[in-house]
């Protein structure tokens, strides 16, 4: 009878596509019978669970005979979605033979999800008998991690396989019990050797790297992180999160290392080239295929899908949140991105700044604050100042825009206080001001414009009075009448 069950929903997650469809009823004995399955909780009204279905699907079929894919609905099967925690959707579960194992923090592309998934599938890492298997493990888009122990019961491999085990899910793990098979790269004694992706080959780097000291997690962990991107990494989609977090010069343009590797390297050779010079100032460099990052290059740097031509789109983005592009063109010999790193380091460049143009006029009652006026109307060191972050689009913003301007008009009088409001879809948020949804509103007092405040109350005009009563720098005159604090 169980194997009749079995079938008929087999029959069914053919008919419906690549993704297994899971459910209170069988999610138990069905996500046992995998060793590694991906789960997507979901709501059908869900936003991003819709935007993400397309993607999801994709990667099913390509993934299909490696590891299965499935979905739950949690509107329908509350009692599996309740017992595995899940409160927002989607939510994605790596479980194996049946078990949580890990919620899955990788990309969300059907590319991603595909990379991602083939490195759970299988062992936390793989044994190599022979040099071909080597050969075959280290010939791979992303980098290698491969241990070499002097025997199967090494004190330092049962680190080593602890370590793949807590890391899996982010980079390969392989390992030998063949010595031999690491003298050719230099390794007469236990340890790791983390070999670079051969497509980024490149003499101003080695491509291998050696380590030797006692094997944990932490220690291993630490020698991958700082080695394995090396002077100039190929930054991708699924990657970039890796790369946030630091100084980051990135030159965009038509790289294809599938098509084409020679001509992809050879603009990531000038890069290296100019960038070995000021490798010890703190800055990273990387190269990107322009077409991957076309709306994030629209929508962060105003450049169109036409524009740069054949030569490199160069950037550089801070950790700080600060952007310079090179206006120069990116000369064959380099020297335009050596004068361009020059004047970086010598403070000379003006930051780009995503701005709409300064209003010709501004006297209503609500100040229409841009990028490029934000330093001088928000960050006016005698003003207290409240500022809506909003988006054209967004509703709530359109419910709170005659309330905002009746706040506006009760304080008009008061020359202390402004009201004011920014397109963020249209301009640059400034550091420090966190806005990842709308309406966001923050509070900039005088005299402390480096402690912008959230503003989390309710959004009725007495409930902005009453903000502005508790947090104000002056008294506050509404309507004509200064109120008492």
């Amino acid at each position: 009878m169980r194997l009749l069950v079995l079938l008929t929903l087999n029959q069914l997650y053919i008919a419906k596509g690549d993704v297994l469809e899971l459910g209170d009823a069988d999610f138990d004995y069905l996500a046992a019978e995998h060793e590694t399955m991906l789960v997507k909780f979901y709501a059908p009204w869900c936003g991003h669970c819709k935007k993400l279905a397309p993607d999801f699907e994709a990667a099913a079929t390509r993934l299909k005979g490696t590891v299965p894919l499935a979905k739950v609905d949690c509107t329908v099967s509350t009692e599996i979605c309740g017992r595995f925690g899940v409160t927002g959707y989607p939510t994605l579960k790596i479980f194996r033979n049946g078990q949580d194992s890990s919620s899955y923090d990788g990309p969300r592309s059907a590319d991603g999800i595909v990379n991602y998934m083939k490195k759970q599938a299988g062992p936390n890492s793989v044994t190599l008998h022979s040099e071909a298997d080597l050969e075959s493990f280290i010939d791979h888009f992303d980098a290698s991690v491969v241990g070499f122990f002097s025997g199967p019961d090494s004190g330092q491999l049962a680190e080593f396989l602890k370590s793949a085990s807590a890391m899996r899910e982010h980079f390969r793990f392989a390992h030998t019990t063949h010595m031999a098979l690491g003298l050719e790269h230099g390794l007469d004694t236990e340890g790791v050797l983390l070999v670079r992706p051969p497509r980024l080959n490149s003499k101003f780097e080695e491509s291998v790297l050696r380590f030797t000291d006692a094997i944990t997690t932490n220690t291993l962990r630490r020698f991958i992180r700082d080695n394995i991107f090396g002077m100039c990494p190929h930054l991708t989609i699924e990657n970039r999160d890796k790369l946030k977090g630091r100084d980051l010069l990135t030159a965009y343009y038509d790289l294809d290392y599938l098509r084409n590797p020679k001509g992809s390297n050879y603009w990531r050779n000038r890069v290296m080239k100019v960038g070995s010079q000021f490798a010890s100032q703190g800055l990273s460099f990387a190269v990107a295929n322009r077409k991957d990052f076309l709306d994030e290059l629209e929508e962060e740097f105003g450049l169109g899908a036409s524009d740069g031509g054949d030569v490199p789109f160069v950037t550089i983005r801070t950790r700080q949140g600060f952007k310079y592009t090179m206006r120069e063109e990116f000369t064959r010999d380099g020297k335009s991105l050596e004068r361009f790193l020059q004047d970086y380091f010598a403070g000379r460049l003006k930051r780009y700044i995503k701005s709409e143009p300064i209003p010709e006029k501004n006297k209503g009652p609500v100040k229409v604050v841009v990028a490029e006026s934000f330093e001088e109307i928000v960050n006016d060191p005698e003003k207290d100042v409240l500022i809506e972050f909003y988006a054209p689009w967004c509703g709530h913003c359109k419910s709170l825009e005659p309330k905002y301007k009746e706040l506006a008009e009760q304080l008009y009088s008061d020359p202390n206080i402004v009201i004011a409001k920014m397109d963020a879809t249209a301009n640059d948020v400034p550091q420090g001001f966190d806005v990842q949804g709308f309406p966001t509103i923050y509070f900039s007092r005088a005299g402390k414009k480096d402690q912008p405040l959230r503003y989390e109350g309710a959004r009725e005009v007495k409930d902005f009075i009453k903000f502005l009563k508790r947090e104000a720098s002056h008294v506050p005159v509404i309507s004509g009448v200064r109120e008492e604090l």
